[in-house]
């Protein structure tokens, strides 16, 4: 027969499996905890470490290095703000030393993806080098691009980044998108830069920092400047920043250019003889020029001098025989 038992047994033997039970439930929990706190604190060693590497790589300009761990790391942790941010600069840092023009894109490609998942992963971020290398980087992508050139660089100096290189691009992105009031007023900052404008090259919060680099020397700050307001039709403010550009270069191509610009516009503005005399003057100084013998050829047809035209269109040719618009004047 089987042994019987009391209501009091069974209770107490339930009571005491409970307690059991809640035994090891508090102890796997326990051990759970310990294992997690110990995984989580290894892994944020980890990924300590592994940041001051990529630092200490990054301040020894060891870029190819910061490039490849980090894209490693990214293929781990896709979403790391860190390592998005550090790898998009390192990209365009990558980009611009490239001779190799496609593999100038590459990395820019590669920078533009890698700062705008950072954006979305962290958008309230208020880090200015990420539009600021954003803008110059869709700068560097070409004309049609210089609409978000415009975008992220603004949002730069919204964001009140500093870096004294942003003027000289706006003025360049505002011109590629036709906008030459802001371009003029871009560039002008560029030239005469206000004391908020520093040099933004510390790193801060231990972050990678970023370089600014000028992207024009003042003569070519000037030539472009002048080149906007003559598209804005305010020939005279364009004239004198040329004039400005000629005094102060030492650089004879850009000189050239100036005065070619120069003489357009005096012959715009019905100055003949003074368009004639900045043609006459960049071959006395700078030698034999094919361009400068075609001007000369048009302004002496629009005076009805047809002997002397003709012998500087020939001139041209001889000196470029391609020279497209001298060959149709000659109906050749």
């Amino acid at each position: 027969m089987f042994k019987t038992r009391s209501r009091y047994d069974y209770g107490s033997h339930a009571h005491r499996n409970q307690r059991v039970n809640r035994g090891v439930i508090i102890i796997f929990i326990s051990i759970f905890i310990v294992s997690g706190g110990v995984f989580w604190g290894s892994r944020r060693t980890r990924l300590g470490n592994d940041r001051r590497e990529i630092l200490r790589l990054w301040e020894e300009a060891s870029y190819e290095e910061v490039f490849r761990i980090t894209q490693d790391k990214l293929q781990i942790n896709p979403l790391d703000y860190f390592l998005l941010t550090t790898h998009g600069i390192v990209s365009y840092q990558l980009a611009v030393a490239q001779i190799n023009n496609h593999d100038t894109m590459s990395y820019l490609d590669r920078c533009i993806w890698s700062l705008r998942k950072a954006l979305l992963v962290n958008e309230k971020a208020k880090d200015g080098r990420i539009p600021y290398v954003l803008g110059k980087a869709y700068y560097e992508k070409g004309a049609g691009y210089a609409d978000l050139a415009v975008k992220f660089l603004e949002a730069a100096r919204k964001a009140a980044y500093n870096a004294w290189d942003i003027p000289e691009y706006l003025g360049l992105a505002y011109a590629g998108i036709h906008d030459y009031h802001n371009s003029v007023a871009a560039f002008t900052l560029a030239l005469n830069p206000a004391n908020d404008f520093e040099k933004n090259l510390e790193t801060k919060g231990g972050e990678p920092p970023v370089p600014a680099r000028s992207v024009y020397p003042q003569d070519l700050l000037l030539l472009a400047i002048a080149r906007s307001y003559g598209e804005l039709g305010e020939s005279d403010t364009a004239k004198a920043y040329l004039l400005r550009c000629i005094e102060t270069s030492r650089d004879t191509q850009v000189i050239i250019t100036a005065r070619l610009l120069l003489g357009g516009l005096l012959e715009n503005s019905g100055d003949k003889d003074g368009a004639i005399s900045q043609y006459l003057t960049i071959i006395e100084e700078s030698g034999e020029n094919a361009e400068v013998h075609y001007r000369l050829g048009e302004l002496y047809a629009s005076m009805g001098d047809t002997t002397r035209s003709r012998f500087e269109w020939r001139t041209a040719m001889r000196i470029d025989p391609t020279h497209k618009q001298a060959r149709i004047r000659l109906n050749l």
